[in-house]
């Protein structure tokens, strides 16, 4: 009823909108789910951004032994004919060398920087896949002879 006691339509004469409490609980609401969400968003796009390592990896371990067959040497056999170790590269935030070449073998590593600083694998002319570097809220760098690349957190071999 309005002051004048006539019957007004349902709704007018009400005030519309939110209460302050509504809107805090709202806010609480969405600043929990944030705490919980951001932390594995985070993570999955870390590790969305290993894959590079091992891709790189594997194309180059592939580059390598197709290089071996035609020159039956890892190493750079002239200027002109230069092993695929030759230089390093970088694949998305991670540079691509190879800090062993010999004639008859090799070893491959990614090296983390940026958001993926700490993290390092390696692979060798065996195919042999390692985790030599990791931060530290993810986990223990396996012992020699466990041989994986740990692309999870609190991962093992």
């Amino acid at each position: 009823m309005s002051r004048t006691g006539r019957c007004l339509p349902h709704g007018q004469g009400r005030h519309q909108g939110f209460t302050l409490i509504e809107l805090m609980i709202t806010v609480a609401v969405v600043a929990i789910l944030t705490a919980l969400a951001l932390p594995s968003y985070q993570d999955y796009v870390l590790r969305g951004r290993l894959v590079d390592a091992t891709t790189a990896l594997s194309s180059l371990r592939a580059r390598m032994e197709q290089y071996y067959q035609d020159n039956r040497t890892y190493k750079s056999v002239s200027k002109t004919i230069v092993s695929p170790c030759a230089n390093s590269s970088i694949a998305g935030t991670f540079t691509v060398s190879c800090p062993t070449l010999e004639d008859t073998s090799y070893l491959l590593e990614a090296k983390g920087a940026g958001s993926t600083v700490g993290f390092v694998f390696t692979m060798d002319n065996n195919g042999t896949q390692a985790t030599t570097g990791l931060p530290k809220a993810w986990g223990e760098v396996p012992k020699a002879g466990y041989a994986c690349w740990i692309a999870k957190k609190g991962g093992t071999c």
